[in-house]
């Protein structure tokens, strides 16, 4: 039987590294994979058609990369519908096809938005024939902030900044929340950036053990070694300088203290409950802060909407303009068509076509 392992956690929280990794196993990425940019120059180790088919879908709804709303998974997984499931499986069927029958053939699907569907990957998984686990990478979420600020927000203003630091920290949470319910039914393990970072050989040998995966020889030297280095983790897992009310703080410790609980034992019973705890005492913090912003939410819904009627009113007299001109230049063509000195009519009428 294929094994699919899912890759997937807060973006910029490692998905990349423990990926590039896994390919250093030998393990089977789906090809052509993302190219690599300026956020990432060592690669993403992300199929295209996973980051596209995930990408149209969710932006539509829509369902950020990481998003605060507790109900957002809820959101993405209404908006399933057959042909989009059977879109996923029939790709997933062929990428899996020419390695049924292989002793230890594992597929390695990467990609951040995952943990939004990822009962759909399951049943499409099962569809196929594949048996699913999920290796999540943890990130502390003041290095996420930080990452994410350095790769999107370098060129924003301090207030627009200030605001996302916010909600990327109450973010993170939420993806752990949703991550961590949704695999509790498969093997699955819990893998921290700082761990393989650190300790490479370590943090994947312990993964892989949890997932029943061979990582083969490990002994140095090891193309991972070039791959993996210390330099890679610049950013602080200080609060300092972040503008992050005290209860956010304090619930996003306590979230990292009881995912963290799960790398040694991935089904952790007192974890699980624990997070189950925190996710509702999120939710109901949302819920007040939610109510809190109505009134700018509100105004916002009323800003965007005008200016996108401002938007459209200006196009559309410019092309009553334009209609006008086109009409105006029929109507002389059609006079100079007319007029008995057709040579004179002729040169005119050529010059006006050239000039419409």
């Amino acid at each position: 039987m294929v094994k699919l392992l899912i890759v997937t956690g807060s973006g910029r929280s490692g998905t990349s590294s423990v990926a590039g990794t896994l390919k250093r196993f030998g393990f089977h990425i789906p090809q052509p994979e993302v190219a690599t940019d300026d956020n990432n120059p060592r690669g993403y180790y992300e199929p295209l058609w996973v980051a596209d088919f995930h990408k149209y879908w969710l932006n539509a709804l829509p369902v950020r990369t990481i998003d605060t709303r507790p109900h957002a998974g809820d959101l993405a997984m209404a908006s399933v519908t057959p042909e989009r499931e059977e879109e996923l499986r029939s790709w997933l069927a062929a990428e899996l096809a020419p390695l049924q029958g292989a002793a230890e053939a594992v597929v390695v699907v990467k990609e951040t938005r995952a943990y939004w569907v990822y009962p759909l990957w399951q049943r499409v998984a099962e569809a196929t024939g594949a048996e699913v686990s999920s290796l999540t990478m943890l990130r502390h979420p003041t290095q996420v902030v930080r990452s994410r600020d350095s790769a999107y927000l370098a060129d924003k203003s301090d207030e627009l900044r200030r605001k996302r630091e916010v909600a990327n920290v109450a973010a993170w949470m939420n993806s752990i929340f949703v991550t961590e319910r949704a695999t509790r039914d498969n093997p699955r393990a819990f893998v921290p950036y700082y761990d393989l970072i650190g300790d490479w050989r370590a943090a994947m040998t312990r993964a892989c053990g949890q997932l029943g995966l061979d990582p083969g020889d490990l002994t140095a030297p090891h193309d991972v070694d070039d791959f993996l280095t210390t330099s890679l983790n610049r950013s602080s897992d200080s609060w300092e300088g972040l503008a992050v009310p005290d209860d956010l703080r304090g619930q996003a410790e306590a979230t990292w203290a009881a995912a963290t609980t799960l790398v040694e034992t991935p089904h952790d019973a007192a974890a699980m409950a624990e997070l189950d705890r925190l996710a509702a005492d999120y939710a109901a913090y949302f819920e007040v802060a939610a109510a809190i912003a109505n009134d700018e939410t509100a105004m916002h819904v009323v800003r965007t909407k005008r200016d996108h009627e401002g938007r459209l009113r200006e196009k559309t007299k410019r092309v009553e303009r334009q209609a006008a001109r086109i009409k105006a230049l029929e109507a002389e063509v059609a006079s100079l068509r007319a007029d008995p000195g057709a040579g004179r009519a002729k040169a005119r009428i050529k010059g006006l076509l050239g000039r419409s």
